[in-house]
């Protein structure tokens, strides 16, 4: 479900959502991932919508803003992997 790719970042970035780390290796990442039901989305406005969509209040926040939440994880060719934490 996830790219290899994802679960890198995802491991290698980590702290910027949790205290102490959720996973040690791409197999617990991936599990993490979809027990928490994270999503890949292909662009910021997607971020918007996504997040606006579980009631988070994103009136008032740039797309920078957006891009540099902790619940947000930028992934390579524009696409952003959300998890709620």
């Amino acid at each position: 479900m996830y790219s290899k790719e994802c679960l890198e970042i995802f491991l290698e970035k980590q702290g910027q959502l949790f205290d102490e780390p959720v996973a040690e290796n791409l197999e617990e990442a991936e599990e993490f991932l979809e027990d928490c039901m994270a999503v890949v989305v292909d662009s910021l406005k997607e971020v918007r919508n996504y997040l606006e969509e579980i009631g988070a209040d994103t009136r008032g926040m740039s797309l920078k803003e957006l891009e540099q939440a902790s619940e947000v994880f930028a992934l390579p060719k524009g696409k952003y992997l959300i998890v709620e934490g």
